[in-house]
Formats: structure tokens, sequence, C-alpha cells
């Protein structure tokens, strides 16, 4: 079986570096058959790659211990739920995820366009089959990324050391993966990129190929990121759901930058502007993609994210590297053929405040990974190891996030090219007013913080804004066509998707911003030794414990508390937390129990428990507003995906331009 699996990884290298050559010489010479069979070549990349990844599966799902990884990240004793998880829980399985990923992306990209974009397209795949190479490079001539790696027969285990208890979660199913899809997404357009700068095609038709890939990658980077944040709240036990650890920041940059980037490609396509920067941002985008894979695998960094440590960083920092000086290189032989046609009309103007939002994200981006780089690059330097912790990013990014929210509510009031002072009156009236009963209402029920005031304020303001978006196009829908105000509504979003979508998602954006606002701001925390019948007040709330159930599994032996809540010695619930203790491992670990509603989240973690003495070491968090979060990820999801929705119309006049052009050509 491992001999199949490292025989396929072994023909992706071949057919790699085969449809590089192909794709390049067809293109430069003209010659068809080349180019056709450089387009065959990413077939057969995803035919052996998906092999591979079929008999690692099946290696996991047998317990074939036989293969190194197997025994490392399984055992007889783990559910098959977890026994998927464990194809991503090492070095091996996670780079072949990431090559499994975009090997079958790379297929859909070559069947999506075997009409369209034929002079982009060998340029196109010459890219993602160097991406390709390198990835399935690290997993067999390298060496430092093997998933096929055997144990001599005289040394194979009876069952395996099972996987880590971090990843025995639901969370880390999701998570690794959609992080995954979300990092590939972004090689598509980050290919055309390259493409168009190659074959001096600088227009706009590369962007309007890939619109839809870059908002499925950003759809997957968002969920990644959501469930990431999740699941350290869940399981962790320390209260939070984001601790500006490296790796959480590492998957972080490049969402920020990718949203900097599906911004500014609208003014490109409206006013033919910014094409340089929509250049630099895609790839700045894909490098922190990378960057990201290398920092959670390379063991570079401390971080209870970071599941790997391997041998291949260099090769990273080679692979980065060479990107940034070919694609920048590129960039800067072609600087002459991407001068905006259009310049600003006004600072106040929707451009000017599309511009503002870009330089924000990058900035935050920017002073994010400052604060991941500067520990490394300050050891490596003087040898001492200096921690950049939450303080840091709290005081530069807080500010930045503000002004971030502030712009995202002054954007859609502003109108293009020049805004005039009887517009900007006009458009500023009810969101103004907006913000300022919420301000008022915040200061009636004793809000002072400083901080969770302007972060409020701003989001009432931005919400009324999409509100106010949403009415005044359902008003206007509704005069047209006489439709009742609910039909006007669905008629008025699935006939602007994008448009409306990218407000579903703004919204979304702005309820997170509330629940996490309202989790720092108002977080209160106790930690206590109970005995049974003992109670733990924090703020209105108390905690009485019940009782202790201990039992054993094969892996594991386990005290499961349970407590009643009560508010004010009102009875709201119970939850009943779970230390973990993996004798195989000598590790224990915390999985909380919490009581949710909209306002608050009640959360307890177990942190210790002695059945000689019958005390429990408790913790428990009352995190305000905390659910607003979840309910914000979902809004972004669901307005990214009707955002990214097929639409008929589009598509039709898509297929005309190209009809167009290919007429102009043959003429």
């Amino acid at each position: 079986m491992s001999a199949v699996g490292y025989t396929a990884l072994l023909m992706a290298v071949v057919i790699s570096a085969y449809g590089i050559i192909a794709s390049l010489v067809g293109a430069r010479t003209g010659r068809r058959n080349l180019i056709k069979s450089g387009e065959n070549a990413v077939y057969a990349l995803c035919g052996v790659v998906v092999l591979a990844a079929l008999v690692l599966m099946l290696a996991l799902v047998s317990r074939d211990f036989t293969l190194e990884y197997v025994a490392g990240y399984t055992s007889r004793g783990l559910s098959w739920f977890y026994t998927i998880t464990a194809f991503w829980a090492g070095n091996g399985g996670s780079m072949l995820l990431w090559l499994t990923i975009l090997s079958v992306f790379a297929a859909i990209v070559v069947y999506q366009n075997r009409r369209k974009n034929r002079e982009l397209l060998p340029y196109v795949i010459s890219i993602l089959m160097a991406i390709a190479l390198f990835f399935s490079l690290l997993m067999t001539l390298l060496r430092t990324a093997d998933p096929f790696v055997t144990i001599p027969t005289d040394a194979v285990p009876a069952d395996g050391a099972g996987l880590n208890p971090m990843l025995e979660n639901p969370g880390m199913v999701v998570h690794p993966v959609t992080t995954y899809l979300g990092y590939v997404g972004f090689s598509i357009p980050f290919a055309f990129a390259m493409g168009a700068l190659i074959t001096r095609r600088l227009g706009d038709a590369w962007i309007r190929s890939t619109r839809r890939w870059t908002l499925l990658a950003w759809f997957f980077l968002t969920i990644g990121n959501l469930v990431g944040a999740w699941w350290a709240y869940v399981t962790l036990g320390w209260g939070g759901f984001w601790g500006w650890d490296p790796v959480e920041n590492s998957s972080f940059l490049p969402w920020l930058v990718g949203t900097a980037f599906l911004h500014s490609v609208m003014i490109q396509e409206k006013k033919d502007m910014l094409k340089v920067w929509n250049v630099v941002l895609i790839i700045l985008t894909f490098v922190l993609t990378i960057f990201g894979t290398f920092l959670t695998r390379s063991g570079i960094i401390s971080s209870v994210h970071a599941f790997g440590e391997g041998s291949f960083g260099p090769f990273f920092v080679a692979f980065m590297g060479i990107t940034l000086i070919f694609s920048l290189g590129l960039l800067f032989t072609r600087l002459d053929m991407l001068k905006s046609r259009n310049e600003l009309d006004g600072f106040v103007s929707r451009e000017t405040s599309f511009l503002l939002n870009n330089l924000i994200l990058v900035a935050m981006a920017f002073a994010i990974l400052w604060g991941v780089l500067f520990p490394i690059i300050s050891e490596a330097v003087t040898g001492n190891k200096v921690t950049v912790g939450p303080p840091f990013f709290n005081q530069v990014i807080r500010p930045i996030g503000l002004v971030f929210m502030l712009i995202t509510g002054i954007c859609p009031l502003i109108a293009w090219r020049r805004a005039t002072f009887s517009n900007l009156r006009k458009n500023f009236v009810y969101p103004a007013a907006g913000a300022a009963v919420a301000l008022t209402l915040l200061l009636v029920f004793g809000v002072r913080g400083y901080w969770a005031l302007i972060s409020f304020t701003l989001s009432a303001f931005v919400l009324t804004t999409i509100l106010l978006e949403f009415a005044r196009g359902t008003w206007v829908r509704r005069q047209m066509s006489r439709e009742n105000i609910f039909k006007a509504l669905g008629s008025l979003l699935w006939r602007n998707k994008r448009r409306y979508g990218g407000y579903i998602v703004h919204a979304g954006v702005i309820l997170a911003i509330v629940g996490i606002t309202g989790s720092f701001a108002f977080k209160q925390e106790a930690r206590q030794t109970l005995t049974q019948g003992q109670e733990l007040t924090v703020g209105r709330y108390q905690l009485t414990f019940d009782s202790v159930n201990s039992y054993e599994t094969s892996e594991k032996q386990v005290s499961q508390a349970s407590f009643t809540v009560s508010d004010k010695g009102r009875f709201v619930g119970t939850v009943s937390p779970v230390k973990e203790y993996y004798p195989r491992k000598d590790q224990n670990w915390t999985r909380i129990d919490r009581n949710s509603n909209l306002s608050r989240d009640v959360y307890v973690a177990l942190l210790d428990y002695s059945p000689d003495t019958g005390q429990a070491d408790v913790q428990v968090d009352i995190n305000p507003l905390v659910s607003w979060l979840w309910i914000g990820g979902f809004v972004m999801a669901l307005g990214a995906v009707i955002a990214m929705w097929p639409d008929r119309r589009e598509s039709r006049r898509v297929a005309a331009r190209y009809e167009r052009h290919a007429e102009l050509n043959e003429a």
C-alpha cells in the first residue's frame, strides 16, 4: 500500500514538471498539441494525487500500522470520525491535503477555461504546476514530509500512539480543511495574475475570470478562521477564542489582504484604476497563504495550534523568496502597461473610501506580521527570545480596526467620482441618528468603557447604513414592479447578488465585532476549588458543584463533573465539563461546557479533580455577547454564498464578451 502511494507522488513530480514544460513550450511556439498535452497533464496530476490521498485514507481507516504516519496518529480505539481527522494531523498528511486540493482546483480551472482564456491558460497551468511540483517534492525527493514511510517488519507496533487529544473535536475536522481550501483557492487568482503579466493582457479579464474563485477562497478561509476560534474556545479551556497566537495570526493575515483585494478589484472593474495595487495584493495574499502553512507545520514557533515539526522550513522560505522575486520582478517589467486610465476625481468619493479601506486592511496585516516575525528575527539576531503578546496587538490593532469600521459605514454613503455636500448631508442623517441613539442607550444602561462605547456606536452606524441601503433598494424595486415588500426585497437581492451579498457580509463582520467587543470589554471570571455542594459566585451567576462521574475507556481516564447554574438564585441550567487523562501520552486535557444564550455564555472548565479529596478546581467565565461572534460568522458566510452565486445574466454577458474577443482575433 505504501509503495502505491509513494509511487503516485513520484508520478506527481514527473507530471508537474512535464506540465510546466509542455505548457510553456506550447505557448511560446504556438504548438496546440503541446498546449493540449499540458492541459491533460493537469487531469493526470489530479488522478495520481487523489490516488495517493485515497491510499493514505485507506491505510488510516484499516489501521495499517506498518506506516509511521498511521502508527503515529491513530490507534485501534480511535473512532472512525477522528481517524479521518488524522489525515491532516501531521506534516505528511497536511502537505498531501494541500496538494490534493490544488490538483482538484487546477483540473476544474482547465475544464472551465476549455473555450476561453486560451492565451492565459498555458501560463496559468505552468504556475499551478510549479506550486504542485514544490509540494510533491516535499513529500518525495526532499523527504521532509513523506506520509508513506514504513516501519521495519519486526518493529511494527500492535497499536498506534493515537491522536493528539486537542484534535479530538469536530472543529478539527472542519478547521484545517476549510483553511487549506482558502489557502489553495487563492492560488487560482495568483496564477491568472501571473498569466496576465506574462502575456501582457493586463485588462480586467483575469479578474473577472477569477472573481468567484477569489470569493470561494475568502469564504473558506473565513469559515476556517471562525471554526478555529470556536475550537480554541470550546477546547483549550482558557475562556477565550482569540489570543493573538502566531498560528492564529498566520491564517488571519491572508484573510485581511485577500479582503483588501476583493474590495480593490471592484475599482479596477468600474474605473480601470489600481491595476498595480491589485497585482501586488494578490501576490501578497498568495505568499501569506504559503507563510501560514509554513508557520503551522515547521515547528519554528511554539503554539498550541502548531501540529507539526519538520525539517522543510528552509524549503518553504526558499519557495516564498523565489515566488516574491519572480512575481514582483515580472510586475516591475510591466509597470508601463499597468497605468490607470482614470484618476481619483475628488478626495471625498467612493473610490477614495475603497482605497482607504485597502490601506487600513494592509496596515493591519503589516502590524500583525511584524508582531509574528519580530520574536523570530530577534532570536536569530540576538539569541534572546522576545515575546510579543496580546497587549501589543490589542494596542495597535484596536484603533486601526475602529477606523476600518468607520470607513465600512461611510463607503456606501458616498457617491462615485465626487460627492457633494448636499449629497453627504442627505445620506448621513439616518446612520448618524442611529449611532447617536445607540450611544445614548449605552450611556443610559451604564456602559462607560471608552473602546466599547466607540465600537458599539460605530457598529450601530454601519448597521444603520446597511439597513438603509436595503430599504432604499427595496422601495425603488417596489415602486417599479408593484411587488409586495417581501417579494421586492427578494427580487432586489436576487438581481443584485454581488452588491447586496457584500452588504450582508459587512453586516456579519459588524455582528462579529459586537460579539468580540462584548466578550472582551465586559468579561467576568473566577477560579476556585470546590467540594461537593459548594457554590461559586461570578457577577450575577452562581455555580453549584453537584457531583462527579469518573470512568475509563481504552484511551483515557475521564472525570465528568456536574454543576447547576443559577442567575440570582433562579435556575438556568446545568453544565458538565470534563477532565481527561491519557496514560499512553501522559497528557491531561480539559473539555469545557457552557450555558449559552444571545446575551452571554456561562463558560465552565474543570481544571483538576482529586478523587481522594473530592475537590474540583474550577474556572468560570461570563462572556457577554460572545454568541454574536458565531452568528456574525454565519451571516458572513451566507453573504459570501449569495455574492458568488451564479447569475445567468452575468454569464451571458461574459460569454458575449468572449465571443466578440474571438471574432476580433479571427479578423
